[in-house]
């Protein structure tokens, strides 16, 4: 996206756009930028939503939904422990094309998938043309716009678990 100049990570609207950028931060015992995708996501909603909360705030309090204090990717458990808690309104809706057909109702969700066998989180926003924003999707795509169905063609394989929280 164009326009104002950010900080490195960060979109010019207020948005977590690449996670290599949170070397300075701590998530489960390792650096954020090596795996803080699940907190990334779950901020950009909040933001999405006006419910802001520091960053470090949302990497500290998804750390501690864990019940190991060691070093992996956000867990689902996790993840759905911390949006019950912040965003209950969101639904989970599991399985490629149940996830799919979700996401392409939706105004906003946190999609979860593997791309190169490695779990990833990604918030999107439906954008006013239809098609949908996507950010911290992998490096040269920190905040893309494109249609769910290029997008689930291009990143989310099949016989994959695939899950989505979205809000309608």
């Amino acid at each position: 996206m164009g326009g104002v100049s950010a900080a490195p990570g960060w979109s010019h609207d207020g948005y977590i756009t690449d996670q290599d950028a949170f070397t300075d931060y701590e998530y489960r015992t390792i650096r954020a930028s090596r795996n803080g995708c699940g907190p990334i996501a779950a901020y950009n909603i909040r933001h999405a939503l006006g419910l802001d909360a520091a960053f470090a705030e949302v990497l500290a309090e998804m750390d501690g939904l864990h019940a190991m204090h060691r070093p992996g990717p956000t867990s689902m458990k996790a993840m759905r422990a911390y949006l019950e808690r912040h965003l209950p309104e969101m639904t989970e809706h599991v399985g490629r094309e149940a996830a799919l057909a979700a996401a392409r109702r939706s105004r906003m969700g946190i999609l979860r998938y593997s791309e190169e066998k490695i779990p990833h989180f990604v918030s999107f926003l439906r954008q006013s043309d239809g098609g949908f924003r996507f950010f911290n999707v992998n490096d040269g795509l920190e905040d893309y716009v494109c249609s769910m169905e290029m997008f689930f063609e291009d990143h989310v394989g099949t016989g994959q678990y695939v899950s989505v929280f979205t809000m309608e």
